[in-house]
């Protein structure tokens, strides 16, 4: 079968693998019907960790091809959603919602043990608990929508949730790529009366004005934490939704947020520490956040994809097959794509 393994940075290669097969009666593999490419994936096309050969992709959908002998709940021919951390559904964490710190963890297409989704075909580890069936024909025009409930969306409202975005609330959104947008999108269905999106991409602003942004906030620095609290009264904002996961990003995030706020951090932190620990002590700032339990969320989530009411698979801006993924991956390096859709 073929799949996208990036040897080096800057590089990425369609090659040919061994098929994904069962290994562990609890396995499943799936055939690859979407799956996209995600911004944290540039952080290894740059120069990040765990870059030597590695299969790329954590965002999938497919269909089911084979099962083990000990998967009950997952049946051949369903349609999967697939989220970007395998999870067996039944430890302490999983019961608790939380399924990123699941016991068994594993995060696909990140070089530490789990093949990559953007292929055509994927060995799912625990399919009883990492897999979420959904009713629909593999070609449904809510495929780019439900596609984002993998990873994107259910990160925009986990750094909603965790945030503590309330109705009323006032919301900063740092960062305007895809979870961002999704970010505003999340703000807004939770009932935020003040969404401010902090980007400089035309495009990407118009984008979140259309799912609910009232301000836009281009500058950087300690001119983007002047104009934020301009706009609030110089309170600043309840809720920040950290996006980005640069030490920048995370020193804007403390500058705007009011005393009894929170944020949300769900950008892969790419800084040591976070500073200002006095200040966040003295004002009552919550920092919470990290790997979002998307597949904790889709219960949450799938009615409104489902019935229209939210449209975060407007994120993607290109789709590409397997032999388009390199350029997919330097389109969206270079700012020329927002996110990228894959269909092998």
């Amino acid at each position: 079968m073929r799949a996208t393994v990036m040897p080096t940075a800057h590089e990425v290669r369609i090659e040919n693998v061994p098929d994904a097969a069962l290994q562990q009666p609890t396995d499943a593999v799936i055939r690859i019907t979407r799956a996209c490419i995600c911004g944290s994936d540039l952080w290894p096309y740059n120069g990040g960790p765990n870059v030597e050969n590695q299969r790329m992709g954590h965002e999938a959908i497919g269909v089911v091809e084979d099962v083990g002998s000990d998967v009950e709940r997952i049946k051949r021919g369903q349609v999967v959603i697939m989220p970007f951390a395998d999870s067996d559904g039944t430890c302490l964490f999983c019961e608790e919602g939380l399924q990123t710190e699941c016991v068994h963890r594993g995060f696909f297409g990140n070089g530490t043990g789990l093949d990559g989704a953007q292929a055509e075909a994927l060995r799912i580890p625990l399919a009883d608990g990492t897999l979420y069936p959904i009713n629909v024909g593999e070609d449904d025009a809510l495929m780019p929508s439900l596609l984002t409930l993998s990873d994107v969306m259910g990160t925009g409202h986990h750094a909603a949730v965790t945030a503590r975005v309330r109705a009323g609330g006032t919301v900063a959104v740092v960062g305007d790529g895809a979870v961002g947008i999704c970010g505003v999108v999340a703000a807004r269905r939770l009932g935020a009366e003040q969404i401010i999106i902090m980007g400089r991409h035309p495009a990407r602003i118009a984008l979140a004005k259309e799912f609910g942004a009232t301000d836009v906030v281009s500058e950087r620095g300690d001119e983007a934490i002047a104009r934020v609290r301009e706009l609030t009264n110089g309170y600043g904002v309840q809720s920040v939704l950290e996006c980005v996961g640069t030490e920048q990003a995370m020193d804007t995030s403390m500058g705007i947020v009011r005393p009894g706020g929170a944020v949300g951090r769900v950008g892969v932190p790419h800084y040591e520490a976070i500073k200002g620990a006095q200040d966040m002590f003295y004002r009552n700032v919550i920092v919470a956040g990290g790997p979002a339990p998307t597949r904790g969320y889709i219960d949450e989530l799938l009615p409104d994809v489902l019935d229209g009411v939210i449209e975060p698979g407007r994120v993607f801006d290109r789709t590409v097959d397997l032999d388009g993924v390199p350029d997919g991956y330097r389109a969206m390096n270079e700012r020329q794509a927002l996110k990228v859709l894959i269909r092998p």
